[in-house]
């Protein structure tokens, strides 16, 4: 099984975000997107979720499985490499950072934030930029 969980790592915002402060993804149509679905995971259960357990829950609900079908289509989602949270709309485009701790639970925390500038500043964790947006 393939997983997308970092362990005591602050994933900055991509060089090229539009944003700095963190804001709130807009819903589009009427419909959420998967960043809004990943931000309200996040902003509402800080270090509750793993990265694995975040990007699953907002696929298997984008899908509809039903519950029965979860277990078998977990399995078949990690069953090959999936983008981590350096790909999510949230570090790449809305400013949001991403902290993972020791427990490889994660949470969000704008640009703008004495807690996004304390992790930066923290030289126990390591630091990975989000992937850009656009190439160079």
């Amino acid at each position: 099984m393939h997983s997308t969980n970092y362990y005591n790592t602050f994933i900055e915002i991509a060089e090229d975000c539009k944003h700095d402060s963190g804001v709130i993804p807009p819903i589009k149509d009427e419909k959420k997107t998967i960043a809004n679905l990943q931000f309200e995971i996040l902003f509402e259960h800080p270090y509750k979720y793993s990265s694995d357990e975040v990007l699953f829950a907002v696929f298997a609900r984008r899908k509809g499985f039903l519950q029965e079908e979860l277990e078998e289509e977990k399995k078949h989602y990690f069953s090959k490499g999936q983008p981590c949270f350096r790909a999510s709309p949230l570090s790449k485009s809305y400013g949001w950072g991403v902290h993972s701790n020791s427990d490889g639970k994660i949470a969000i925390y704008g640009v703008e934030t004495d807690e996004y500038k304390n992790l930066l500043e923290d030289e126990s964790i390591k630091k990975i930029k989000a992937m850009r947006s656009r190439k160079k």
